[in-house]
């Protein structure tokens, strides 16, 4: 099937529109013109400018050497390969803790540059930095869980949501980040059980899992986990899409149905 014979764009209405209709979000990463191309040709919803560049790309060991110009020029070069598919772009770390004048000018790079929602991670501290951008007519998608900016402060990319405390700040985060505004929300590796929790209790605001249990609005991956292309072991809440077929287009082709059909993530694939 071509997704593009019917070209019209992607907007945060018809995402809303699919949360409302219980049609799954599928979410993948890309980088550049050419992966854009295909994913939105195999019918990605939604394209994922990441800050994982870092790890895929650059060959770093986190996302903290990424930088506003990393970002701002990747946007750019996946923005071209699109036709149909909602762009978001990740604002890196140090673009928007400073203050939400910060997060304003760097979102607005980002914007300039194809992109339709920024996303930032962060809890509680972030909702006011949400609301600012939001009321200035600035997308936002919220990121809570394990959060990979927040790497060495987490102690390692670890599970979250294990204990009471965690469970009750991971509802308190979305509850907050819902309430100032942001339409979308990343839960990564969050326990199943917390992440259903969180996506029953929302109003308007779809979540997108990563490593968080099928109950979500949505999927999110990183290219590269999916193909099988990505230095170390392949993380749990990813599978291997490339077996059994042939080419990279197939392995996407079969991420989306998958999503689609609730069939991913399976139970080895949750916490």
């Amino acid at each position: 099937m071509n997704y593009l014979a019917d070209a019209r764009p992607t907007t945060l209405t018809e995402l809303g529109r699919m949360r409302a209709d219980g049609e799954k979000i599928v979410m993948l990463t890309a980088y550049d013109a050419s992966f854009a191309s295909v994913e939105e040709r195999c019918g990605v919803d939604v394209i994922l400018v990441g800050d994982s560049l870092g790890n895929v790309i650059q060959g770093h060991g986190s996302t903290l050497p990424v930088t506003m110009e990393h970002m701002v020029y990747h946007t750019e070069c996946t923005a071209r390969g699109m036709q149909r598919a909602f762009l978001i772009a990740d604002l890196p770390f140090g673009s928007f803790q400073k203050s939400p004048e910060q997060a304003l000018h760097n979102a607005a790079r980002l914007l300039a540059a194809g992109a339709q929602m920024v996303k930032l991670e962060g809890g509680e501290v972030m909702a006011e930095t949400v609301r600012f951008l939001v009321e200035r007519g600035v997308p936002v998608c919220a990121h809570i869980g394990l959060t990979p900016q927040s790497v060495h402060q987490l102690g390692g990319y670890k599970v979250q949501g294990r204990t009471e405390d965690s469970v009750e700040r991971l509802k308190r985060e979305a509850r907050a980040l819902e309430q100032a505004g942001a339409a979308l929300l990343v839960l990564e590796m969050v326990t199943r059980g917390v992440a259903t929790d969180i996506t029953a209790a929302t109003i308007d605001m779809a979540t997108i899992g990563i490593g968080a249990g099928p109950e979500t609005h949505g999927q999110v991956l990183v290219l590269h986990d999916l193909i099988g292309v990505f230095p170390g072991k392949r993380p749990r809440f990813a599978k291997d899409f490339v077996g059994g077929t042939r080419t990279v287009e197939q392995a996407i082709r079969a991420y989306v149905d998958d999503v689609k059909a609730a069939r991913f993530p399976a139970p080895e694939h949750c916490y």
